[in-house]
């Protein structure tokens, strides 16, 4: 399992608890924190393998989750369970993310330096082998995936016109479900 899906050593206990359980019941895990704080939190990223969720997928991943937290018990204090979809920004945190996502842009951190930085931002070219391929600046550079400490796309005005594409070709978008918007189209106010 990749680092950048389970980064700590509790995280990468827990993975290996359910990712099981979620690939089991036909989803992937995309990433897994726990993190501390007033109140811990298991925040769980998952999606269908052509990709997206639904809200009542997220919710059966929970209850299936839970049931196996109770068993196993790893965590020791109260915690919150997130169960979500990586979003539209979302994290890349797979070998195949990169490629799925191939011309958008993307941000991405190294552990190491590489040619004197840690940060990329630019067009994402796809994958080569074990190589990440991302358009910048100066050109395309090739990132070991094992180099990689962090990815994620940026949000913008493309991404999001792609991402309501799928979704209303997949039917979960119903345009007819939204109330209609108005628009004001002068400057002339009535009384």
């Amino acid at each position: 399992m990749s680092n950048m899906i389970a980064k700590s050593a509790m995280d990468r206990r827990l993975a290996e608890i359910v990712g099981p359980v979620i690939e089991d019941m036909g989803f992937e895990l995309v990433r897994l924190r726990f993190m501390g704080g007033k109140t811990h939190t298991l925040q769980i990223m998952a999606e269908k393998p052509e990709g997206g969720i639904e809200v009542d997928d997220c919710a059966q991943i929970s209850n299936a989750i839970s049931a196996v937290l109770d068993v196993e018990d790893p965590i020791e204090d109260g915690y919150a369970l997130e169960v979500g979809s990586p979003g539209i920004d979302r994290p890349l945190t797979r070998l195949k993310d990169f490629d799925t996502f191939e011309g958008y842009e993307a941000k991405v951190e190294t552990s190491e330096l590489i040619d004197g930085q840690r940060r990329f931002k630019g067009v994402l070219a796809g994958v080569e082998g074990e190589e990440v391929l991302i358009n910048i600046e100066q050109g395309t550079v090739g990132l070991q995936f094992d180099w990689l400490s962090d990815a994620k796309l940026v949000l913008t005005d493309e991404l999001i016109k792609e991402m309501l594409r799928q979704r209303k070709e997949a039917g979960v978008l119903n345009e007819d479900a939204f109330d209609d918007i108005e628009t004001e189209t002068g400057s002339e106010e009535t009384e």
